[in-house]
């Protein structure tokens, strides 16, 4: 057995915990995954970094409506994967060996470990570890459907697809970011994608405006099916048929598409549930961890002292920015034990990097309904607004007709309750919406106190916090 000062479960935003504090100390660092986390490896650094090839190729139809011939003449795909990879692979191998080999005071466990204690766990290879403090950070794995067939070679997830060739004929099973992104990225890189979705909406978490015109524009793209995947086949040609549902025209009818691979993007689940929570006494909920909001696990309503978590096994936001959050607060409450910091989850925003970009903060506008029935506002207390790109001089510039902001906020405060963007650039224009929720500054303050640049795009913003009618809070 062996014991040390701090163990981290997890090499993603766990691996910052490591700071000078623990330089003269004992740490462990297990994870039988790839060095580095999901973002890094699998999710949101290379994934975006195929999403803006994918940009410029989408720019030909662009360029058409404007005047401006332009031509698509293929994506060098090989070339794009090897810059990615090889910067990533670089990246992941170096940290690794620098927590492995150059820190003596670090070991590095590259093999999965599972509980038998709050603070002891058992490696797969049989070895014992002990600690005195343990952050929890093992983050989540893609989740398959169970269906024949789904272990065939041309079945990926997004773990697995983008280190695939080109294909040309693509499934993607799913309708959520994930989906929204890889079939928006393989069909502007000239494959032909064909997405099922089980709901036959797209992006239905989102609010329902941004689902509705996702869904329309998407299928304007690509092929979108309301179906269901039952089965996939071998076929001769080395790819594979997909035998589908199809609920299009309110019953059910069998199908079938051929294709190259095959996408599962039906969404990811904590990883929770591999480390056998149950001889440490972890309270989980609904699969993941249960914390307070200083971040430490509770164990039968109660925090347990040393022992945090943080990520996809302790929230639903699977989101990296909030691990990376998270992380933050962790480390000062590792150091600081006598002082502790809790994390404000208040106003979490996400972006899908799909074509036209989604981003989206705060309450949709059936849960800001809810709210306001539940608190009895007046009838026309909430505030609604939708703003066009097209309405803009800068949306002149681009003719939009796709793109839009809308805004909900609670009209006799201005309040903004949240903020839901579909469009070009939608991941940075709403960053003003998030600063303006995070601080409590109201509507009219934040269209009025601060100069909006003419005729930039955020001017959609502007109009849209105008467009509210909120309380005029005496700026000009």
């Amino acid at each position: 057995m062996t014991h040390y000062d701090l163990l981290i479960l997890g090499s993603g935003s766990g691996n910052s915990l490591i700071t000078p504090y623990w330089d003269d100390k004992k740490v462990a660092i297990v994870d039988g995954g790839i060095f580095g986390g999901t973002c890094l490896n699998v999710g949101c650094i290379p994934t975006k970094m195929f999403v803006y090839p994918a940009q410029l190729a989408d720019s030909v139809d662009e360029a058409a409506r404007l005047g401006v011939d332009l031509e698509f003449k293929g994506a060098r795909w090989g070339e794009i994967r090897e810059r990615i990879f090889g910067r990533i692979d670089f990246i992941s191998d170096a940290g690794r060996k620098y927590r492995d080999i150059e820190l003596e005071n670090v070991d590095l466990y590259a093999e999965f470990a599972t509980f038998t204690s709050p603070k002891s766990m058992v490696t797969a290879s049989g070895k014992e570890i002990t600690a005195d403090k343990v952050v929890i950070a093992a983050g989540s794995r893609a989740v398959l459907p169970d269906i024949p067939g789904i272990d065939l070679p041309q079945v990926h997830t997004s773990d697995t697809i983008m280190r695939a060739d080109f294909p040309q004929r693509v499934v993607v099973v799913g309708s959520g970011f994930i989906a929204a992104e890889f079939a928006n990225i393989f069909h502007s890189l000239g494959a032909m994608v064909t997405q099922l979705s089980r709901s036959g909406e797209l992006l239905r978490t989102h609010d329902p405006l941004v689902s509705e015109r996702f869904t329309a524009e998407a299928s304007k793209r690509w092929n979108v099916l309301h179906a269901t995947p039952t089965a996939v086949e071998s076929a001769t040609d080395g790819g594979v048929v997909v035998r589908y549902e199809n609920r299009d025209q309110g019953g059910t009818e069998a199908g079938e598409i051929a294709a190259d691979v095959v996408l599962v993007a039906t969404g990811r689940v904590s990883n929770v549930d591999r480390l056998d929570p149950q001889p440490a006494g972890f309270d989980v909920a609904d699969g993941i961890l249960s914390v307070d909001e200083f971040q430490r696990v509770l164990s039968n309503g109660q925090p347990l002292d040393g022992v945090f978590a943080l990520g996809d096994v302790s929230n639903t936001y699977q989101l990296k920015h909030v691990a990376n959050r998270e992380a933050r607060v962790v480390i000062h409450n590792l150091e600081h034990p006598e002082d502790l910091r809790a994390t404000d989850h208040r106003a979490v925003p996400s972006a899908v990097f799909t074509h036209p970009q989604v981003a989206s903060v705060g309450l949709t506008e059936p849960q800001a309904r809810e709210l306001a029935e539940r608190e009895g506002w007046a009838e026309d207390e909430l505030a609604i607004a939708v703003q066009e790109y097209g309405s803009t001089a800068y949306g002149w510039a681009m003719e939009d007709q796709t793109g839009f902001v809308k805004l909900l906020a609670r009209k006799s405060t201005g309040e903004i309750l949240g903020a839901h963007l579909m469009g070009h650039e939608a991941s940075n224009l709403i960053q003003p919406l998030v600063q303006a929720m995070q601080f409590g500054t109201d509507a009219h303050t934040l269209a009025r106190a601060p100069y909006w640049i003419h005729p930039a795009l955020m001017e959609v913003v502007e109009n849209a916090l105008l467009s509210l009618g909120t309380k005029d809070s005496g700026t000009l």
